[in-house]
């Protein structure tokens, strides 16, 4: 080994472990897609040998330095982690290496729900779906006729959605807080919010009218069932009470949560939901 002048002996040797990695072992990539930097760990089956999270965050280390002139000062970063459990030491330890980078760790995309929540916690934007492929994006298919018990199991939040905050999944979502201006919940099922709901909910995302958005105070920005649109009334109610959003002939209506399933019954011939006789 041929240290260079100037250079320290740890320095090497890190360069020369990272070298290693990425020469026999290397399975982390870092893609440009959509304005963005993807920065993409295996998955478990493309791991022969699970790999410590120490020689992981080595690679990412020396990929990133390596690549540092290929993006723009402060761009935003997604990391695909997959089917990956990471928790919130290692999210702080990848967003450290990003931010020497002059990089911004801005989303997370998983498939595993724990992951999901400890990202969501941090204060990340969550994609969560159950693709295998880890460089597909979190994108909506076109309606379907998909039965609500293939969607995914629930994902339970317990924090705020804050503002700038995404979170998508490809089942229903439960979040125990409040949903703040400028966040956003995208699920494929149901969206409930045990809080208020100041932001953007999009239910039935893959095109199932049937799916509901409930909340405890209803003051959204924008609320959507499959490819309906709601915006808010001009002006919100003195006394609020918990509230459905649902598809009916006419578009996104509202109801009192606690007599709905009593009036309102799911009529498939008009692919909405109905006042019962």
């Amino acid at each position: 080994m041929i240290i260079e002048p100037g250079v320290s002996m740890d320095e090497t040797i890190e360069d020369a472990s990272a070298s290693h990695l990425v020469g026999f072992c290397s399975q982390v990539q870092i893609k440009i897609e959509d304005n963005r930097v993807l920065l993409i760990l295996p998955t478990a089956e493309e791991m022969p040998l699970e790999l410590p999270w120490s020689e992981i965050w080595q690679e990412i280390k020396y990929l990133v330095k390596q690549r540092e002139q290929s993006w723009p000062a402060n761009a935003a970063v997604c990391l695909v982690v997959g089917d990956r459990l990471i928790d919130n030491r290692q999210l702080q330890s990848v967003e450290e290496v990003l931010t020497e980078a002059k990089l911004r760790l801005s989303a997370i995309r998983t498939s595993r729900r724990q992951t999901a929540v400890a990202a969501a916690t941090a204060g990340y934007s969550v994609e969560q779906n159950l693709l295998p492929n880890p460089l597909s994006l979190f994108d909506v298919p076109p309606p379907s006729t998909e039965p609500v018990e293939m969607l995914a199991e629930p994902l339970y939040l317990k924090n705020t959605v804050r503002s700038g905050l995404e979170v998508r999944h490809p089942g229903t979502i439960i979040i125990l807080g409040d949903v703040n201006p400028g966040g956003t919940v995208i699920a494929a099922g149901d969206v409930f919010v045990w809080g208020r709901l100041r932001g953007m909910a999009h239910a039935g995302a893959r095109g199932n009218q049937m799916s509901q958005i409930m909340a405890l105070q209803m003051e959204f920005t924008q609320l959507r069932i499959a490819n309906s649109v709601a915006r808010p009334p001009q002006k919100l109610p003195h006394n609020f009470v918990p509230e459905i959003a649902f598809m009916s002939k006419t578009g996104i209506n509202l109801a009192r949560a606690s007599d709905f399933m009593k009036t309102h019954s799911f009529l498939l011939s008009e692919d909405c939901w109905v006042k019962k006789n």
